[in-house]
């Protein structure tokens, strides 16, 4: 399913809510968490992987018949926003073993409210590649516009970046469709709204924080 050009939401299938009802309950406890979240980012990156390129491949079956295939038609790399992002990684290894990986740091300054690079580590080769910025939470797009700024001032072009987001808000959306435009968008769910702290509502609390043990709740913003 797909809501406009850049948005591509996942089927919103009796199955998915169901995950989405054990992971976003307040006192799903962290095991549950892990487990139902990675098979949401599981699908989110094989739709994600699917909006890359692809060149004609022919092979020859066991059989001996010809099959006319795929494959990926240029190079590719994956970049978490740490840390939220990291959660996507060990699944994408497993998906696609081998991918090169680079890491943005991006938080809000406390005083400013606006989000600060502090970190980045990226492929030499980067300005060559399709990139998958895996971001999770895609609340008010300060930071994933901040971190697709890194990637585009190192040579990526806005049209090869494919964000792979768990949850989104329709503001942080409606943002990024105004100041990047090209680039596209994979996500599991569209929230309701943001409320006035900018917490995404019904929301799920802190994704990094639920999915690496620091807290079992929390609003994330």
């Amino acid at each position: 399913m797909t809501t406009g050009h850049h948005v591509h939401l996942l089927p919103q299938t009796d199955q998915m809510r169901a995950i989405h009802t054990i992971i976003r309950d307040r006192d799903c406890t962290r095991a549950d968490f892990v487990f139902y979240a990675r098979r949401v980012i599981r699908l989110l990156l094989e739709h994600g992987l699917g909006l890359l390129p692809f060149t004609k491949k022919e092979v020859t079956t066991p059989v001996g018949a010809t099959y006319q295939g795929l494959e990926f038609a240029s190079k590719i790399c994956a970049v978490p926003v740490i840390r939220a992002g990291e959660a996507m990684e060990s699944e994408l290894r497993e998906i696609h073993p081998g991918i090169r990986i680079g890491k943005i740091l991006i938080q809000r300054d406390k005083r400013t409210k606006l989000p600060q690079l502090y970190y980045k580590h990226l492929p030499a080769d980067i300005a060559e590649r399709h990139v998958l910025l895996l971001e999770p939470m895609l609340a008010t797009a300060g930071s994933a516009l901040a971190a697709g700024d890194v990637l585009i001032e190192a040579g990526v072009l806005e049209e090869h970046i494919v964000m792979v987001n768990f949850l989104s808000s329709p503001e942080g959306l409606r943002r990024v469709a105004l100041e990047r435009p090209r680039m596209k968008i994979v996500t599991s769910a569209i929230e309701d709204r943001l409320n006035e702290h900018a917490f995404m509502i019904p929301g799920i609390g802190d994704f990094g924080d639920r999915f690496f043990g620091t807290t079992d709740s929390g609003a994330v913003k």
